[in-house]
């Protein structure tokens, strides 16, 4: 009784492993072989359920989704001779997966990377070496990036694979050209700098001359204007004084007497040496004012 009771436990074992092993899932961003022998027998692209033979069928899967590839720094030579050191940036899928298994066997999507790093690393040589360095840093870098795209996708069919996009991430000059540019670009600069300051000392200079000039001429007119102005008032005050004078002679002559007093005698300077009978003394000596 127990020995049929093992065998049936054991058919059931080995009928749930036959079942279980002859069942898979193909996910919906996966694409499946069906191989027998290393040969493809079936190929599964719809998401869902399927069956294989057990033990001597296997499965295998493949991502059908839009899978990215960074290539590493390759150095180019443009036309002009001026080095660069590049790198991609790449999208691409897979799709004829059939082919795909017959171009990369067991190395799958790693292999396949390292040849579509290698065609794109031969585009990128063929075409950046097709021009001048500027060109690389221009508008024309987008033509440059859709014709390496479109020759590295021509290649890759073999592969069973589409390169769909192909962007140059970066393009520099190598280390030991850079410290040698950025000095070239320093004095570039600093020759622009002085020139740029020369100009504007000299600009500095020319207006600082006309300010100078103007100011001269401005002052020289106002001067002028201002002699013109005080001669007309000194002609207007002699002329007041001679009417004053014509009019009353004694009278002129005792103010202006009392003026040359004031002035004459002031705090600060009140001794005088000179004659006593001197002219300077006549409205002071005299008891009727004469």
């Amino acid at each position: 009784m127990n020995r049929k009771l093992n065998i049936l436990i054991g058919a059931v074992v080995v009928l749930l492993f036959l079942v279980t092993s002859a069942v898979y899932i193909v996910d919906e961003r996966e694409k499946a072989l069906v191989l027998q022998f290393g040969k493809v027998k079936a190929v599964k692209e719809d998401p869902g359920l399927a069956f294989k033979i057990p033990l001597i069928q296997q499965v295998v899967k493949y991502d059908d989704r839009i899978l990215s590839l960074e290539t590493r720094p390759l150095e180019v030579t443009p036309l002009d001779d001026r080095r660069l050191v590049v790198d991609a940036f790449a999208r691409w899928r897979i799709t004829d997966v059939v082919q795909f298994r017959k171009a990369v066997g067991d190395g799958g999507i790693p292999l396949a990377e390292r040849r579509i790093e290698r065609i794109l690393n031969a585009e990128i040589r063929e075409a950046l070496g097709q021009v001048v360095s500027n060109a690389i840093l221009s508008s024309d870098r987008k033509k440059l990036m859709e014709r390496i795209r479109d020759k590295a996708r021509q290649k890759a069919e073999a592969l069973g694979v589409e390169i769909i996009d192909v962007r140059l991430k970066r393009t520099d000059l190598p280390a030991q050209n850079l410290e040698a540019t950025f000095a070239r670009m320093r004095a570039e600069r600093e020759r622009e700098a002085a020139d740029q300051v020369a100009r504007g000392q000299e600009a500095a200079q020319k207006i600082r001359a006309a300010a100078d000039r103007t100011r001269v001429e401005i002052v020289s007119k106002a001067q002028k204007q201002a002699e013109i102005i005080r001669g007309e008032a000194d002609a207007k005050r002699n002329a007041i004084f001679a009417r004053a004078y014509g009019k009353d002679k004694e009278f002129f002559e005792f103010y202006r007497s009392l003026r040359a007093y004031e002035k004459a005698l002031r705090a600060s300077n009140s001794r005088l040496v000179m004659s006593p009978d001197s002219a300077f003394f006549n409205y002071l000596k005299s008891e009727n004012g004469r």
